[in-house]
């Protein structure tokens, strides 16, 4: 198999501006209360990154996509009141639904609709730009003791202003209104640049004079200031309050520009104690929930962890660590279900999880700075091999030379080998980012959709003046009806329809129409309604609504004849294409008296007996798939959906024609296509499964292969499945998965056999069932006792288990996936090829030998093959339907460009070193 290892293809990183969870702490008797909680990820670039922890699996199900000029610079989540519903003697209750709320450096408040992934309402006031947002805390069991009388349970958001004023927002009646001005902009023109609650009527905002407010939004009333003093000599003479927290027992604590950590008494607003611990600004803060840890981050790279000690319990620091290679500009942390992590940011663009509570006894975890849905597409336009990929609003294609081209002997004399071109650069107008894009399997059309629109290109190949051949662009004409915004596009194998997923989940099919005076496409659109799943009610007013309805992952056929669709939940909807293609017959409303009344209840028709009617195009219509209920759901969201492909030659359809009587000039046909149906899902829990989609079932491999038999160190890979590719020459049934840093082959036409490594597993308690922090792995008893300034723990070079190299290294970094895996028994010459391929410049070879094939060598029991040796991969394209040949696209984030930080200690010049 030929590798193009693609290291050209620009995909900026963005500056993660604030994190903020769902909920940060849930007790045990309160979860049935709450939605699972949720992390968002704000950027500069305007994103909105909704992250699930999943058992520390940290799956990103979706990104609200920016635009010109947006930046996120605050992010807040609040819960309507639960209400409750008693029936008898039974209790249940409606989940107060679950909001999120940003601010961006402008005089506008935004609430997110996160089922359509697009603003759902704006307010904004006569004050300065919005710096910093918090949320008031939720009515507590003591609140409701104390109050005489019922007040509103729910939580409004306060935010602080460039001009020092401290602004009330309303969010009652599932509504956002701009409330009140608590607080006029000073005399003095202080900033407030964080802000937080002390308890639900009293709030403490930093400010950039040196002091620290407190007040009372019940009546605005400045209720103390306390003041920081003037700043270290040589430096500036304010101090910036950064950061500013409250611990559960009402003392507050403050990050400010002089690096120190400062404590005030709640009760009489006075200052207790200071910690030096930064050697720059504290950007950040993070609580546990019981008080007890405190962690900061900061300019110089630093998280610091405090706790208490002694008899007078005064606050220490006990440990810092760099997690990050640039400042540490936010923090947040969630304590839900065993889970005690912090989670970190900054311009690094890569979130980090901490452990909280099991701090120094679970390592860290670096989850991936790139996107969950690769933004890179391959095709074939005649020989020559396109790569498509896209960010922001710009589209870029490149081609790829042959192999063969690229070798060592084939370089320029500059040293460079010429192995890829720039043919065209697309920039799409308007202000809204581009949320999905797709190019064709030959290359000649491309598909762009953002929230508003979605733009068609035509691509042809011509010459240019100096003779060397290139490509032209064209806009290609789309209805008003066709052309508003989508999620997701994609363009079936045979490229006749194109699958357009609404920002609100509907699916909709277009046909196009290829001749040689261009691109058009049919006039109707053919939708398609997906299975009501029956969700009762309370379930979608409350939590997070229809949020796990929405749609992200698609996959057609090899054939075209089948579309598969999956959404967050864990569902899989299925349609297929009937009929033969007769070019020559107009569209026609036909009515369909087959269809069940269960279908029919499934699709919401108010009348059981009303026939449907179905608009045949050019004698083919879609329609779901009678067995679509009978598909399993699956346990988490769905990664990844790949048909099986097909090796037998495509034909023009179902050619079996229907037969027109007196009675019924225009006949629907109803066989069901003949082809491959089997479809290979991915869970966002590593779990592979192949259902047979026409029979609504689990496929013979499947059940024989269940999740609990693939490998160990599958099964224990972190990061999750991105996409996938297949190898059918010569007879084989390979199947290619990769993440952001692994790459695994699993033969299909054998069963899975574990291997050798399930034999040391349950010796080793890092593979076993043990409580996860939600961070990673746990600390080897071997690393806790060895530590700075104490004796040095003696080295052992030979590994007496092949595995031993794979703990070493996930114990060592933030993760095993940046690492080499290679076999003890492996040959010289395989593991001299793993190690020139790693070192190569754009392309490799990857042979189909012993190691490809058995996994391990000498063992020929394993049917799989994996390696570790790639770096953050943004995407992968296959190419060809003989021998494959594949593009790896990496984005290492050492070759990103980072913005200046501070030299501190510990930065070296590495060219002097």
């Amino acid at each position: 198999m030929d590798v193009h290892r693609c290291r050209f293809v620009p995909y900026p990183q963005s500056t993660i501006n604030v994190l903020a969870f769902s909920h940060a702490y849930v007790q045990k008797s309160q979860e049935k209360k709450v939605a699972p909680p949720r992390l968002a990820v704000g950027r500069a670039n305007g994103d909105i990154e909704i992250w699930n922890p999943l058992n520390a699996q940290w799956h990103q199900e979706t990104v609200i996509k920016g635009g010109v000029d947006r930046s996120i610079d605050g992010l807040v989540w609040i819960q309507d009141p639960t209400e409750t519903i008693v029936s008898g003697a039974n209790r249940s209750w409606i989940v107060g639904k679950s909001r999120l709320f940003s601010v961006g450096c402008t005089t506008t408040v935004t609430e997110w609709d996160l089922e359509n992934g697009t603003p759902l309402r704006h307010a904004s006031g006569n004050h300065g730009e919005i710096w910093c947002l918090a949320a008031q805390p939720a009515v507590g069991i003591k609140d409701e003791r104390k109050s005489a009388e019922r007040q509103w349970e729910g939580q409004n958001l306060v935010a602080g202003c460039t001009d020092g004023a401290l602004v009330l927002y309303s969010t009652k009646d599932e509504d956002l209104q701009f409330g009140r001005i608590l607080v006029r902009p000073s005399v003095k023109k202080a900033k407030i640049i964080s802000v937080a609650f002390q308890n639900r009527n009293v709030v403490i905002a930093g400010c950039t004079d040196s002091t620290i407010r407190v007040f009372d939004i019940r009546n605005g009333s400045t209720l103390r200031t306390m003041s920081l003093g003037s700043g270290p000599k040589g430096g500036p003479k304010n101090i910036d309050v950064w950061a500013v927290r409250a611990l559960p027992d009402g003392d507050i604590i403050s990050g400010d520009s002089t690096g120190e950590l400062r404590i005030w008494s709640g009760k009489t607003y006075t200052l207790t104690q200071r910690v030096k611990s930064h050697n720059q600004d504290i950007f950040t803060l993070a609580v546990s929930n019981d008080g007890s840890i405190i962690f900061s981050g900061g300019k110089d790279r630093r998280t610091v962890v405090y706790k208490q000690a002694g008899k007078v319990k005064r606050w220490v620091e006990v440990s810092h660590r760099r997690y990050h290679k640039h400042d540490v500009m936010t923090m947040a942390s969630l304590e839900y279900k065993g889970m005690s992590v912090v989670v970190s940011g900054g311009p690094d663009a890569s979130p980090t999880v901490v452990p909280l509570q099991q701090f120094g006894l679970d390592f860290q975890r670096s989850l991936p700075f790139l996107p969950q849905e690769a933004p890179v597409k391959g095709a074939v336009m005649g020989k020559k091999r396109l790569l498509m990929s896209f960010w922001d609003r710009e589209i870029h294609i490149w081609e790829l030379s042959k192999p063969h081209l690229q070798r060592p002997e084939n370089l320029s004399e500059g040293g460079s080998s010429h192995n890829r071109k720039l043919v065209s650069k697309i920039l799409i107008k308007g202000e809204a980012n581009i949320l999905s894009a797709d190019l064709s399997s030959d290359g000649s059309i491309l598909a762009v959709s953002t929230t508003t629109e979605i733009k068609v290109f035509h691509l042809k190949q011509r010459r240019s003046t100096d003779g060397e051949m290139g490509f032209r662009v064209s806009a290609v004409h789309t209805p008003h009806s066709f052309s508003s915004g989508a999620r997701l596009v994609r363009f079936s194998p045979d490229k006749n329809w194109l699958c357009i997923v609404r920002t609100d989940n509907r699916i909709v099919l277009r046909r196009i129409v290829s001749s040689a005076s261009g691109i058009k496409f049919h006039p109707y659109n053919s939708k398609l309604d997906r299975v009501d799943r029956k969700t009762p009610k309370h379930v979608i007013l409350g939590g997070l609504g229809s949020y796990d309805r929405t749609v992200t992952q698609t996959a057609f056929s090899s054939d075209s004849r089948i579309l598969a669709v999956s959404d967050l939940a864990g569902y899989i909807d299925t349609f297929v294409l009937l009929g033969a293609e007769d070019l020559g017959q107009a569209s026609i409303d036909c009515e369909d008296d087959t269809i069940s009344s269960t279908e029919s209840s499934d699709s919401g028709s108010d009348s059981e007996e009303e026939a449907e009617k179905v608009k045949l195009t050019y004698g083919q219509y879609w329609t779901r798939n009678p067995s679509a209920a009978s598909l399993p759901k699956l346990p988490h969201a769905v990664t990844v959906l790949s048909f099986r492909p097909t090796t037998a030659p495509l034909t023009n359809g179902n050619m079996s024609h229907t037969i027109p009587t007196r009675h019924n000039p225009n006949p629907l046909p109803h066989d069901l296509p003949h082809g491959e149906d089997r479809l290979i899902v991915i869970t966002a829990t590593s779990d592979i499964f192949e259902l047979e989609v026409l029979r609504g079932s689990l496929s013979e491999w499947s059940r024989r292969n269940p999740p609990a038999k693939f490998p160990i160190i599958y099964r224990k890979v972190k990061d999750l499945a991105k996409g996938c590719f297949w190898d059918l020459s010569n007879g084989r049934e390979r199947f290619w998965l990769y993440g952001a840093g692994w790459l695994f082959m699993f033969d299909l036409s054998r069963d899975v056999s574990p291997g050798e490594e399930d034999s040391n597993a349950p010796k080793r308690k890092r593979y076993g069932k043990t409580e996860c922090s939600g961070a990673g792995g746990a600390v080897s008893k071997f690393q806790q006792s060895n530590g700075i300034s104490r004796r040095m723990a003696k080295v052992e070079h030979e590994t007496p288990n092949k595995y031993e190299d794979l703990f070493a290294r996930q114990q060592r970094g933030n993760s095993s996936d940046d690492e080499d895996i290679v076999p003890l028994r492996q040959t010289k010459k395989a593991k001299k090829e793993i190690e020139n391929g790693e070192e190569s410049g754009n392309s490799e070879k990857v042979e189909n030998g012993e190691a490809a094939e058995n996994g391990v060598i000498g063992n020929p029991e394993p049917n799989y093959w994996r390696t570790f040796k790639y770096r953050p991969i943004l995407g992968m394209c296959a190419y060809g339907n003989g021998e494959p040949e594949v593009a790896i696209v990496e984005r290492p984030l050492w070759e990103a460009d980072l913005p200046d930080k501070y030299d501190g200690d510990q930065e070296w010049d590495h060219s002097g070193v």
